[in-house]
């Protein structure tokens, strides 16, 4: 029973470590709740009145949250400057409660200076965030001069729970972070081939299916190792060691899709391109076919399956001998002679199965260090070796340097602007929800305040209004129905209220309406506990919040607008010059020029085109009327995200050249990909200018320009084959953009 017990353990636990990379959503709710549960505790013991209770709470919640800090010690000098900003804001609010015009004009000042604060990174953040929540709970609870002392008191223990169950009772690392981020980086890749062995053998009826959860495993992969991205620095010991795990986890993603490319290839009758993987609702080629079911096919299922469990074997857990003969014959793959009889498209997909268990080889020596290579077969140590020379590469790598780009001033600065417009309105909400209630107008301050927060132009304050809007009114009535339930019954009502808030976090990066629908159920639980809980008050909820959402979209239209259009363009224009960048630098290296950083810039292209992506959500959003505007958006989008693949190869593949002394340089490739260098500029031209006459040019293939002028020189190197199949499809997907983005197209060449 104990043996039977461990697989069912094993898959829940990897079932938890895909579903949150790092446990990040599980520790986020985990510390919030308990920072609330600690407060409640102790002002119970104290025999605290309820509106204290109330006010522990959202402090507690407040100052929990706010802090957004990577590194402890930084969290902790926040957390303490935070305390005198919440008593000064505090008192400010018990100071200013009786006279409406002067709290109303301060109450707007400290949004202002609340959002401006975000210029000053992380914990200007957070101060400006706690200095507006504790001046809101000011109001919520009716605070009074009289009351400031024990207030006082309150929100200092509030603090202190808050810092206790940060620093003590959820203890998280760096390290440990980026660990778990690991974790979660080789279950998704695990469940990545699942899909991708489901997509082997599904039926033509199924096929569209399961490309799809190919196409959502793909996504999930990439979302982590942006994750782990943006850990490394923090969580490991050296530049060293951040930068070979950083190219084990760029070679195990691009081992991954194209493994995913080359099954579609071996299920269609014409070449699967790239954008298959990227646009959604995009179909397989020929109806994806199934290959003969033949030996090669049933070889091919169980490798895959091999794949996969080399992968579950969770990092230091020894697999024996078993295992080891499973990587060494996955790695065989990568020499021809060990390839079953097949077509060539089934041939590519053992030869993909080959390099993704070198990838897996690469993020286990990585994790692990040294292994027992006493079972290695010839293939095995081949592998071994090019990885030891490539980590030398990489450790003996000089640090590459980083452009800094020059802030834009005044008004035209994202900080400024947005402070302006969330003043001007919260002054509108302001004004409006004292019409509909002078006890609660505060709701549609808050309203306003949280629809800007994190969006940067009108189309995203849109969206999320109407999202919180959604989410509201179903929390109103979930509200209802807990109220009913629960009635009186003080410590049960705090107790759903701590799910509640849990679940606010827990659910907060998935679904900002089911973040709404969790606030408000739990508003109603206290509203019910102070003794001010009707249906009235429910229903002007739902209209504060309508009436908060329409003054931030009148403020976004209004007041220094960013039109949804203007904001994708230049986040477009970022995402072709980062493009421009990889591919130049890329080809420069593999022309012979020194190495640039190329991981680093492909990290950098892969951060913007998910600021891209983001942006254009308002244009994606289901609700939109646009339908022609929102599929030229996702093709858009997706053909990008195509030619970042076909990047990340190239740069991935032009750092080889440093640890593989057999493989030399091709100075021809220098030309090839001037065409594509200059496409990117013609496009990015007409995303800067309507008006711009650049265009786009086609003609012969990338592998013509490679044409030598004299019989003697070979056609190709032996790099210059790995790089030209990526070279072709780049600038295949570059011309692709011209149509969506009314680029003129050159009449092709003969």
């Amino acid at each position: 029973m104990k043996a039977a017990g461990r697989p069912v353990a094993a898959r829940l636990r990897d079932r938890i470590t895909a579903s949150d990379p790092g446990l990040l959503r599980l520790a986020a709710g985990s510390r919030t709740a308990g920072a609330i549960a600690l407060t409640l505790a102790v002002l119970a013991v104290l025999r605290a009145p309820l509106p204290h209770l109330v006010a522990g709470a959202i402090a507690a919640m407040v100052a929990t949250f706010a802090i957004r800090e990577k590194q402890r010690g930084r969290q902790a000098i926040t957390l303490a400057l935070g305390l005198p900003v919440a008593l000064v804001s505090v008192s400010l609010g018990a100071l200013l409660n009786t006279r409406v015009v002067a709290g109303d004009v301060f109450f707007v000042l400290l949004i202002f200076c609340a959002v401006y604060g975000r210029r000053f990174g992380d914990r200007g953040t957070a101060l400006g965030l706690i200095g507006f929540q504790v001046y809101f709970l000011s109001l919520f609870v009716g605070a009074t001069v009289s009351t400031l002392p024990r207030l006082y008191g309150v929100i200092t223990l509030a603090f202190a729970c808050s810092a206790f169950v940060r620093f003590v009772v959820v203890y998280e690392t760096p390290a440990g972070i980026l660990q778990r981020l690991r974790e979660a980086f080789r279950v998704r890749l695990a469940q990545l081939v699942s899909a991708q062995l489901e997509l082997l053998d599904a039926g033509p009826d199924d096929v569209d299916k399961a490309l799809e959860e190919v196409r959502e495993g793909t996504a999930r992969l990439h979302e982590t190792a942006m994750m782990i991205q943006g850990r490394l620095d923090d969580g490991t010991s050296d530049e060293a060691v951040a930068q070979v795990l950083q190219r084990r986890i760029a070679d195990a993603e691009i081992a991954a899709e194209r493994l995913g490319l080359l099954l579609l290839n071996a299920r269609s009758a014409e070449r699967a391109d790239t954008l298959t993987l990227h646009l959604p609702g995009a179909h397989v080629p020929s109806g994806g076919h199934l290959p003969v079911r033949d030996e090669a096919i049933d070889t091919l299922r169980r490798e895959l399956q091999a794949l996969r469990l080399l992968l579950l074997r969770s990092v230091g857990q020894r697999g024996g001998t078993g295992v080891a003969h499973l990587r060494n014959r996955l790695l065989g793959y990568r020499d021809e002679e060990n390839l079953p009889s097949a077509s060539r498209a089934v041939q590519d997909v053992f030869r993909g199965i080959g390099e993704a268990a070198r990838a897996v080889l690469g993020l286990r020596v990585a994790l692990e260090g040294m292994q027992d290579e006493s079972d290695d077969t010839p293939a095995t140590t081949r592998s071994r070796e090019e990885l030891d020379a490539e980590n030398a590469a990489i450790e003996g790598a000089q640090e590459s340097e980083r452009e800094t780009q020059q802030e834009p001033r005044g008004l035209r600065r994202p900080t400024t602007r947005a402070a302006v417009q969330v003043s001007v309105g919260s002054a509108l909400a302001i004004v409006g929800g004292e019409f509909l209630s002078s006890h609660r107008w505060y709701w549609a301050v808050l309203t306003c305040w949280i629809v800007f927060m994190n969006t940067s132009s009108t189309g995203e304050v849109l969206v999320k209004g109407y999202r919180r809007l959604v989410g509201t009114v179903l929390g109103v009535v979930a509200g209802i129905v807990l109220a009913g339930l629960v009635g009186h019954h003080t410590w049960t009502a705090l107790g759903l209220v701590l799910l509640c808030v849990f679940a606010m976090f827990y659910t907060a990066p998935l679904s900002y309406t089911l973040m709404s629908f969790f606030v408000t159920a739990a508003l109603g639980l206290l509203y019910t506990l102070l003794h001010t809980y009707s249906l009235s008050v429910l229903v002007l909820r739902v209209e504060e919040t309508a009436l908060g959402a329409a003054c931030g979209i009148v403020a976004a239209a209004m007041v220094l607008p960013v039109a949804t259009d203007r904001r994708t363009n230049e986040l477009l224009a970022t995402v072709l010059e980062r493009l421009a960048d990889v591919t130049d630098a890329a080809v420069d290296q593999l022309s012979g020029s020194p190495g640039a950083g190329l991981l680093d810039k492909a990290r950098d292209l892969d951060e913007a085109l998910g600021d891209l992506r983001a942006a254009t959500q308002p244009l994606t959003h289901p609700i939109t009327p646009l339908r022609a505007r929102r599929s030229t958006a996702q093709y858009v989008v997706a053909v990008l995200e195509t030619c970042a693949y076909h990047a990340r190869c190239l740069a991935a593949t032009a750092e080889l050249l440093a640890a593989h002394p057999s493989i030399t340089a091709d100075p021809r490739l220098r030309r090839a990909c001037d065409r594509i260098t200059d496409n990117i500029a013609a496009i990015s031209a007409h995303v800067a200018d309507q008006h711009a006459t650049d265009e786009v040019e086609t003609g012969p293939s990338i592998a013509s320009l490679l044409e030598s002028d004299t019989a003697r020189t070979p056609r190709y190197g032996r790099i210059t084959d790995r790089v030209l199949r990526h070279l072709q499809r780049l600038d295949e997907a570059v011309v692709g953009l011209a149509r969506p983005l009314s680029v003129p197209v050159a009449a092709r060449k003969p």
